[in-house]
């Protein structure tokens, strides 16, 4: 593969492999802030998926909602998990608290729905298994909403680590920061241990984490991290995280994750004979800024915004509608929560863990 072949088409779906008719029906369950001003909008601009259902602890308010987004039925969470009007979707997307994820997914696929969970895929592994054996069970598709992997700068760069553009990696930069209290109050649920399951290292460290393995193909051998709160907010949760993966090509990945830095994140890949660079890849819309150094050759590539929300519903659907396993699948959620639990042991014992 040519260098400058992997900036051709670059952002095309290399996942779409013929073309399809018809359309998944969703119910959303969970109509907190990204589900309303990220993941509505990115479902009505798709292809292959709509929003027929809103499920939410507030029925009444939420009427503004369904009708902006044209969405007939607004139903509570007990009226979800009884099964009502479950003639109108054929899957459900999960963007509930993340200890909640396995009580509305595992209640979509007992009644036969295939599902979408936003990640982590639960708080403990224990949990995310269970998820994963009971869509299994009912022969329902489970994809963990990993959309970076539907995103087509970071597939473009799979393409050219497979393709040896830069060597055999070495080295992997990852970092993620959002100042979490300019966007939300103290009492949001992502500061809640028991609802959240962690803090910086659960809610932005998973990005960089599962970039590495996706871009990488293998798993993590061993962790060790280190976390720190200064307290208030932060008191119950890592504010900040730094953890080391170490995996069995002999590269590493080092990443750091925080909820009280300035906006920024950001993804090197180093190699023997080369490196990646990708601009701001965990934002929420990648803008498609990547330089390659192969050998001699420099490239770099801009190009217009991807909203990689709609990417991950459209990949979705399509997986839904052609029969196909999608790539972020259940395992791939319980494998970052096997690294997620180790990096906590880490910090809590001061060792390296490793992993299985």
């Amino acid at each position: 593969m040519a260098l400058e072949d992997a900036f051709d088409d670059f952002t095309r779906r290399d996942w779409a492999e013929t073309t399809v008719d018809g359309t998944v029906r969703l119910a959303i369950v969970g109509i907190g802030g990204f589900a309303r001003n990220r993941a509505l909008p990115g479902i009505a601009a798709g292809e292959y998926c709509e929003t027929t259902v809103l499920v939410t602890g507030s029925p009444d308010r939420a009427r503004t909602i369904a009708e902006e987004f044209d969405v007939n039925h607004v139903i509570d969470y007990d009226a979800f998990r009884a099964g009502d009007h479950a003639e109108t979707y054929d899957a459900v997307y999960v963007a509930t608290p993340n200890a909640t994820h396995g009580e509305y997914a595992i209640a979509a696929a007992e009644h036969g729905k295939h599902v979408l969970c936003e990640k982590p895929l639960e708080t403990t592994v224990e949990r995310a298994e269970e998820i994963v054996d009971t869509c299994r069970d009912n022969g329902v598709a489970l994809m963990t909403a990993y959309r970076l992997q539907t995103e087509p700068v970071v597939r473009r760069t799979r393409e050219l680590v497979q393709n040896g553009a830069i060597g055999t990696v070495v080295q992997v930069h990852g970092a993620f920061s959002h100042p979490l209290l300019e966007h939300t109050g103290p009492e949001t649920w992502r500061l809640d241990p028991d609802l959240a399951g962690g803090g910086a290292l659960v809610d932005l460290g998973v990005y960089p984490l599962n970039t590495t393995r996706y871009l990488l193909g293998c798993e993590p051998t061993a962790v060790y991290a280190t976390t720190h709160s200064s307290g208030g907010p932060f008191a119950a949760v890592d504010e900040h995280v730094a953890f080391q993966l170490e995996f069995s090509t002999d590269a590493t990945a080092s990443c750091t994750a925080s909820f009280d830095a300035h906006a920024s994140s950001q993804l090197e890949l180093v190699g023997t004979n080369g490196k990646i660079a990708i601009a701001s890849p965990f934002g929420g819309v990648v803008p498609q800024d990547i330089v390659v150094e192969s050998g001699e050759m420099r490239m770099e590539y801009t190009g217009p915004p991807v909203d990689e929300v709609r990417e991950e519903f459209d990949y979705f659907g399509y997986c839904v509608l052609t029969d196909t396993d999608p790539e972020p699948d259940g395992a791939d959620g319980v494998a970052d929560l096997h690294a997620i639990e180790a990096a906590y042991e880490s910090a809590e014992t001061g060792r390296r863990i490793d992993l299985e």
